[in-house]
């Protein structure tokens, strides 16, 4: 198998607390191939989060996603690449995310915080890797044979269960951005009902084990893009006993490698 091309899976589970009140899974996640002018192919992994208490979280965690995907399209259609990205790019697709969203909202006879949500992204090309991050969940890379590290610690706030919004301009003048030429083969995204399986909060660190049992299927996959049938694997083993004995909230695990093998 030719290494370079990115292989992913992806899968996002209810919680058990919201199948026991009927609410739907609230997160969202989107991988997107576009073909940049300057940098030939450029891969974008969103995954956002819902709030719990916002009536329309699903929709609006669904429209982030798309919407961004739809702002990073245009950039590179101009002859844009994502080495000259700057946080200004990022805040000004984030600003037109939320005006779809109030859009939305105006046409539902609802509020903006109806669709409040958090972000994350990776846009990814050959030569560099971009970050953005609104809210809690993780992106974490892997830097060495066996050790992972995150890109940005979750945007918690006093307390554990509480986050930034992109709904907020307050959260959005606090995102977090971060464009490096890092060679990156492994990345993996996460929503916060992944947080307590994989981060250890007192000593602010992954738990690599996980993410290199986790990648290894992806890294074997024979053929580059999104893969399906590991994808529903993925989604099953989120919503296992062994997971939801250990979280019950939402989950959603995006994971990429283009690491390959001889």
């Amino acid at each position: 198998m030719a290494a370079g091309a990115w292989r992913i899976a992806g899968a996002s589970a209810v919680g058990t607390s919201h199948l026991k009140s009927g609410a739907p899974c609230q997160d969202a996640f989107r991988h997107s191939v576009f073909t940049s002018p300057a940098e030939g192919e450029v891969v974008l992994l969103t995954v956002s989060d819902g709030a719990g208490s916002a009536r329309f979280a699903d929709v609006g965690a669904d429209l982030a996603c798309r919407e961004f995907a739809a702002n990073l399209e245009l950039y590179l259609a101009d002859g844009n690449c994502v080495a000259s990205l700057e946080a200004g790019h990022i805040r000004k697709w984030l600003d037109n995310v939320v005006e779809a969203l109030a859009v939305r909202a105006a046409a539902e006879e609802a509020v903006l915080r109806d669709y409040a949500c958090t972000f994350l992204g990776a846009i990814l090309s050959n030569t560099h890797a971009a970050f953005v991050q609104v809210g809690d969940g993780a992106i974490v890379v892997r830097e060495g044979p066996e050790d992972w590290c995150y890109i940005f610690w979750p945007q918690h706030g006093e307390y554990i269960n509480t986050t930034r919004f992109i709904t907020e301009s307050a959260s959005l003048d606090l995102l977090n951005f971060a464009v490096t030429s890092n060679v990156i083969n492994e990345l993996a995204i996460f929503s916060d009902g992944i947080e307590p399986l994989v981060l250890h909060y007192a000593t602010n660190t992954v738990h690599s084990p996980f993410f290199n049992e986790m990648i290894a299927p992806v890294r074997a996959l024979p053929e580059a893009g999104f893969d399906t049938t590991l994808s529903q694997q993925l989604g099953s083993y989120l919503s296992s006993p062994q997971i939801c004995s250990r979280t019950d909230d939402d989950k959603t695990l995006l994971l990429a490698s283009r690491a390959g093998t001889a």
